[in-house]
């Protein structure tokens, strides 16, 4: 796992796609999955240094407030190995 942890929850599939592309193409991330929670929420999450990380929320951030989908967002860097355990269940996409 990267040095930090980063995740972006959306409501609704196009505001999660459209923050998962920003997230994608804003720094050097890796895609560890995504969890449909219920009720539209989807979230995202990314691994990687933490200044791409925060680099990469802040763009999830903004391309799904665009279209109305941003719900809530976070940056763990040095994630405990519990933590790490939790996300050993997300295989990378």
């Amino acid at each position: 796992m990267g040095d930090a942890l980063g995740m972006i929850e959306t409501w609704g599939v196009v505001a999660n796609l459209e923050a998962t592309d920003a997230m994608s193409k804003s720094s050097d991330v890796e895609l560890i999955g995504y969890e449909n929670i219920g009720s539209g929420y989807v979230t995202t999450m990314v691994q990687g240094d933490v200044g791409a990380v925060k680099a990469a929320v802040d763009a999830g951030i903004a391309a799904a407030k665009r279209v109305d989908g941003y719900v809530t967002s976070a940056v763990i860097p040095r994630p405990h190995d519990y933590v790490k355990k939790i996300m050993v269940q997300h295989k990378p996409v």
